[in-house]
């Protein structure tokens, strides 16, 4: 079994040994680990040319066209078993670097993307090394984690559920943890019970890899208002008691049970969760057919438009 762990961090500082004291016992536990400090890697920010896309909606590989070290994560991410990941907060959510990789791995590793892009492929009579890469689809287990320099938890409001982004490609998160007040400490590495935690984590992500787990397991500190991400965050709909998460884009009916705030999410929202299969396959769905859409507003001409409104800015 092999892990691999993701620091966004300074190196050797708070990110870095987080990661590496679950690493540390997961490989106690008989696990090949590999570490990666992210900033240590050239990893230019997504361009938004769509090739990926294009590629994966032919049923082509959906490879990055930008020439830099994305592909060395990449293969770590295909080989482990286990992902474990960790960034600072700067600004209430986490270090711009980690949003990078967010975009770089969205379409291009989406599971409902690579799944009918590998249907695709077989049915165009692709050879194997023309497809998606099959270790796509082995089951994966990860755990997430923030630290923040700020006394209050409420200045890292925005971390754990922003580093969601990430997990486009199906893998399931069991545990989370957010580590604020970090000025409390030299380092990190002396606060003996956020180590004792992260010990635990490491466990805790051996046994839901090497075990037949459902979808619903969870083995995080706090159980959360939502079933699938068990996050606390939620979007107000102003349509009687509707709310969303914001994380899974699911809606549910808010109630008050003795005091304590509740959510119903209907099963049938629940399974369309944009970290289950069903809600990433809304998704390519509508991507795959938006030029189908009767309502699209059309625009003849288009560049002659835009090359008129740039003239009329004078700048």
């Amino acid at each position: 079994m092999k892990a691999l762990g993701l620091s966004f961090g300074r190196k050797d500082k708070n990110s870095d040994i987080m990661v590496k004291q679950v690493l540390k016992q997961l490989k106690a536990n008989g696990c090949e680990v590999k570490f990666i400090h992210t900033l240590d890697l050239d990893l230019q920010p997504c361009s938004g040319c769509t090739a990926c896309v294009g590629s994966l909606m032919a049923g082509g590989k959906g490879d990055c066209v930008l020439k830099d070290d994305f592909h060395i994560i990449d293969e770590a991410f295909m080989e482990a078993d286990i992902i474990v990941v960790c960034a600072p907060i700067f600004c209430l959510s986490p270090t711009g670097q980690f949003k990078i990789l967010c975009d770089r791995m969205g379409p291009s590793h989406d599971f409902s993307f690579r799944t009918n892009a590998l249907e695709v492929g077989k049915a165009r009579g692709l050879s194997e090394d023309k497809l998606v890469d099959p270790r796509t689809f082995k089951k994966r287990v990860a755990a997430l984690m923030t630290v923040g320099g700020a006394r209050t938890k409420h200045w890292t409001s925005f971390g754990i559920p922003t580093m969601y982004q990430m997990f486009a490609n199906g893998m399931q998160v069991v545990d989370v943890y957010n580590a604020y007040n970090a000025m409390g400490y030299d380092h990190m590495i002396g606060n003996k019970k956020l180590m004792e935690r992260l010990t635990k984590m490491g466990d805790n992500l051996f046994f839901a890899a090497s075990h037949d787990i459902p979808e619903d397991y969870w083995c995080g500190d706090e159980e959360g208002v939502c079933p699938v991400c068990h996050q606390d965050m939620l979007t107000i709909l102003h349509d009687k008691m509707r709310v969303e998460c914001p994380i899974c884009g699911i809606e549910g009916t808010l109630k008050v049970v003795d005091g304590e705030i509740k959510v119903d999410f209907p099963e049938e929202q629940i399974e369309h969760s944009r970290l289950r299969y069903l809600g990433k396959l809304d998704h390519y769905i509508e991507i795959r057919d938006s030029d189908k859409n009767p309502e699209k507003v059309r625009i003849p001409n288009l560049n002659e438009v835009i090359k008129e409104f740039n003239e009329s800015c004078g700048f």
